[in-house]
């Protein structure tokens, strides 16, 4: 489909980044947790945590790298233990998205953080999964499941974890695979994705956040990934560029993930528009809002507040994105595709 862009009052662009249809396709279930609604877990549960108080636990949240992240993420995830745990959670996000204008959400989850805590996989998946059909049919918002694996972990837990999971395949769309990147190529994980392709499943893999552009290479050839998660590092590789653009493999971008990480010195140092104008197939997305500072719009509304340049058809595009990308059927991209164009056209008549 052909849109001409048109012309946007550059005041009207706050108001129509938070307005305009888009997908979130990068956001961990479990990095959605607020500190209050940890707070309130652990008293329902029982669980008693390290932090005395919602305002000390939202004070260490101040990460130097991903691992130092982690440490607190794991953490905050031990007081999900009941199916409802879960679908608490996943409606507080939810209702989020549906107020910042996502019209489809896939989201991760990392089944093994909580199984080897023992809890049952069907605890899990049954919890985020209902919350999903509930949303889907009260406010309108398609959602589904993605099981990544944790790479800091062996392969052989991840197809364990596959296994486990089959019983309930109806009840999630694919595999990912995330957690600590560094010293952790994707390669390590090749027969799990094998097995996970023969069974149909979607594959997407983080690569190349804080990892080398070899690892992106190793994502789309060795594991046959769909997608990119983050795979800001592309920009170290030439060819890499030209193949991600060629092939319009997605990459989801988490931009408050990164400054927060300490992937970039600041926001304002991002790369989203080197990427955008390559020509890659770059989409916005939050990450863990919890812990980094914002969901989907505040990403939106950050960058294109601090890096210079990113214009309406930048926008536009980072929407656009979003909805190709996704693992939606193709009419309801096309339902979202002509909202965005829509709502992009009422932008312009506000002049």
């Amino acid at each position: 489909m052909t849109f001409q862009i048109p012309a946007i009052d550059p005041s009207r662009l706050p108001q129509l980044l938070q307005a305009m249809p888009k997908a979130e396709l990068h956001m961990h279930i479990e990095g959605s947790l607020e500190p209050e609604m940890i707070f309130a877990l652990a008293r329902r549960n029982g669980v008693e945590l390290a932090y005395g108080s919602v305002e000390e636990l939202r004070q260490a949240y101040a990460f130097t790298d991903l691992q130092s992240f982690l440490d607190i993420y794991y953490a905050g995830a031990s007081v999900l233990l009941q199916e409802q745990d879960f679908y608490d959670m996943a409606r507080a996000y939810l209702d989020r998205a549906v107020a910042d204008n996502v019209v489809r959400a896939e989201i991760f989850f990392d089944p093994q953080t909580h199984t080897a805590r023992g809890v049952a996989m069907e605890t899990v998946i049954n919890g985020l999964h209902r919350a999903c059909v509930d949303a889907g049919r009260e406010q309108g918002i398609s959602a589904a499941l993605i099981l990544c694996f944790l790479r800091h972990l062996s392969e052989e837990s991840a197809m364990r974890t596959l296994e486990e999971a089959l019983p309930l395949r109806d009840k999630f769309i694919g595999v990912g695979l995330d957690s600590s990147e560094v010293g952790h190529p994707p390669e390590k994980f090749a027969r799990v994705f094998a097995r996970a392709s023969e069974l149909s499943l979607h594959l997407v893999a983080h690569a190349g956040e804080e990892g080398p552009p070899a690892y992106i290479w190793s994502a789309l050839d060795v594991l046959g990934v769909e997608r990119i998660d983050h795979g800001v590092q592309a920009v170290h590789d030439g060819r890499l560029m030209q193949r991600l653009a060629k092939d319009r493999v997605a990459l989801t971008v988490c931009p408050l993930s990164n400054e927060k990480l300490c992937v970039f010195p600041a926001l304002a140092d991002h790369n989203i528009r080197q990427l955008l104008d390559a020509g890659l197939a770059v989409t916005v997305n939050s990450d863990d809002p919890a812990y980094f500072g914002g969901y989907v719009n505040t990403n939106f509304t950050r960058l294109f507040e601090q890096v210079p340049g990113l214009s309406a058809r930048h926008a536009w595009l980072l929407a656009l994105n979003s909805i190709d990308a996704s693992f939606a059927p193709d009419a309801d991209k096309r339902r979202w595709r002509e909202q965005l164009h829509e709502c992009f056209e009422q932008a312009a008549r506000a002049l």
